[in-house]
């Protein structure tokens, strides 16, 4: 995303914007100042944000979303305390608060910081000469500030990585998925915050129901239905992303410090690369009851935060580093869905194991680190069991004719019975153990 020249970020496009229902609104209604014709006369008392008061300017019309959107993360930023409360101690957090103001309060958006303009930390400026976008577009709203994991995954822009294949093959943008009520924090689901039944607010991304969830659109992948015998088999062990997501971004040793030259705060992160490890769920729940689920390691360490003190995070090791992960770079055919013995083989190679972590970072992530490897794959039980009658195959989730083509219902099966198979992959179940 080219930065704006400075006269493009504050131009209003008269033609477009005027026609509008909030063009029908006098510029000093919402921005202060005086009507002149002055310049300085015109900005006394000018307010440049009016939407970070949400409650006061946009609550006449969008009384839902401004009820609600000062307690969703995107205005509390709560998550990124949630972690910082955990790791640290409560007599640290003067120390914290500051570092927190000098280097991520940035990241908070106001409702004209999605719908008006450009995100103020990456630089600002209006998206169309100060027409309300209902849908914020994705490259300068969305992935302006979620660009470099997300916004990179999802778009394809890490090389040799293929997009999102909700964006490469159906050009979905962001809020197909994350619809404006999880936005704003208005959602009906029972879980998140809800000022009518006090219900508490989200305190990080992952709290409450799983929203978006896959099944919303693929229903036949859910537990029950009938799409694919391996989705029924792992449903509730593996998350979607296990098998679907490919290589993604990881972060090492993020650290925060006051320029000497120019007195700015600046942030410097160690390294970033790709990664695939598969972990376990640190926290299984009703809405995430997974075994195994993507991590990613974040840019946290012991002592990020120095720079404003010495043992901030005292309690450092509360949280893993290899956190739980849904990366944005779903595909239908991935490197380690294209078998079973991928994961069913002994191979640790996509798991987290033990090796993989750093030596002072092993007590922090003992929730995630896989220790036993799931089982080999044995099918001697199958290459010598009946099939299944015809009127039943239906009802077991196609477990047969997901290999086998119709009308295929002899028994038993042995290794030489030539059967007509509909894929090539018949090593991925079908080979025995050593």
């Amino acid at each position: 995303m080219a930065p704006l020249e400075p006269w493009q970020k504050v131009l209003v496009d008269g033609e477009k914007f005027l026609p509008t229902d909030h063009g029908e609104i006098a510029c000093v209604d919402c921005h202060g100042g005086v009507q002149s014709p002055d310049k300085e006369t015109a900005h006394e008392g000018l307010i440049a944000s009016p939407s970070a008061q949400p409650e006061k300017y946009c609550g006449e019309c969008h009384e839902e979303q401004t009820t609600t959107y000062p307690f969703a993360l995107h205005s509390t930023q709560q998550g990124y305390w949630t972690a910082l409360e955990a790791r640290s101690v409560p007599e640290n957090h003067a120390q914290l608060e500051e570092m927190f103001g000098n280097h991520c309060a940035t990241c908070h958006t106001t409702c004209g910081e999605c719908h008006v303009s450009q995100p103020k930390n990456v630089g600002g400026g209006l998206f169309t000469g100060h027409v309300f976008e209902t849908t914020p577009p994705m490259t300068r709203s969305c992935t302006a500030c979620h660009g470099s994991r997300v916004g990179n995954e999802f778009l394809g822009k890490n090389e040799g990585l293929a997009g999102d294949v909700h964006f490469r093959e159906a050009r979905m943008n962001c809020i197909k998925c994350h619809a404006g009520t999880e936005l704003h924090g208005s959602s009906s689901d029972p879980t998140p915050f809800d000022q009518t039944q006090g219900r508490p607010a989200p305190d990080h991304r992952y709290s409450g129901s799983e929203m978006p969830k896959c099944t919303d659109c693929h229903e036949t992948a859910a537990p029950g239905g009938d799409d694919n015998p391996m989705h029924q088999a792992h449903g509730d062990t593996l998350s979607c992303q296990v098998c679907h997501s490919i290589t993604y971004t990881s972060c090492d040793g993020c650290h925060t410090a006051i320029s000497e030259t120019s007195g700015r705060p600046f942030f410097e992160t160690e390294a970033t690369y790709q990664t695939f490890f598969i972990g376990l769920n640190p926290d299984p729940s009703e809405d995430r009851p997974y075994k195994y689920v993507p991590v990613r390691h974040v840019p946290i360490a012991a002592d990020s935060y120095e720079f404003y003190g010495r043992d901030l995070l005292t309690n450092f090791n509360a949280l893993p580093t290899w956190l739980y992960a849904t990366p944005h770079n779903i595909q239908k055919h991935t490197p380690q869905n294209a078998s079973c013995e991928t994961c069913h083989s002994g191979d640790e190679t996509l798991f987290l194991t033990e090796e993989k972590v750093k030596s002072d970072e092993l007590e922090a992530n003992a929730s995630v680190i896989v220790e036993t490897l799931p089982p080999l794959v044995s099918v001697e039980k199958f290459l010598n069991a009946p099939l299944l009658p015809v009127d039943h195959v239906e009802h077991a989730s196609n477990s047969c004719t997901a290999c086998h083509a119709e009308g295929i219902r002899e028994a038993p099966i042995s290794p030489e019975d030539h059967l007509e198979y509909k894929d090539d992959n018949c090593s991925g179940c079908h080979k025995l153990q050593q």
